[in-house]
């Protein structure tokens, strides 16, 4: 391997770890906030760390479009794009890192991140973020 790749590798693996914890955290946010008088503090904490999830997700597709297929998406769509680049084999570079059913998945996920950028915490639904946790 060469400096570059462990480099690349060293960083995958780190935010493989960060992925690791915000799933954690969602999870065991979620729980707490079945058994809490204050459960929209709580639902608060399960979208902030599912947004996390997601931009985890994100570096790790970006790490890889950046240094690996050496082309990123841009535009309006680009999150979506990436997704949808992840999805695909790069011939002769990298076999596909996720499955159609994955990246459609992902794209709910994607669709959440965008909702808690952009919308007011008190417009969140807690049965679709279980659907998200499971």
């Amino acid at each position: 391997m060469t400096s570059s790749e462990i480099v690349l590798a060293v960083r995958i693996r780190d935010e493989i770890a960060d992925l690791d914890r915000a799933v954690a955290r969602a999870i065991t946010v979620r729980g707490r906030s079945k058994v809490s008088a204050d459960q929209d503090y709580y639902l608060d904490a399960v979208a902030l760390n599912l947004h996390s999830f997601y931009s985890e997700v994100g570096r790790l597709f970006e790490l890889t479009a950046r240094h690996i297929d050496q082309s990123v998406p841009n535009g309006e769509f680009w999150h979506q794009n990436l997704i949808n680049q992840m999805a695909q084999e790069v011939v002769n570079v990298r076999p596909a890192m996720i499955s159609a059913a994955v990246a459609a998945g992902l794209d709910e996920y994607r669709r959440f991140r965008h909702l808690v950028r952009n919308v007011y915490a008190t417009n969140l639904v807690p049965a679709k973020m279980q659907g998200l946790l499971e």
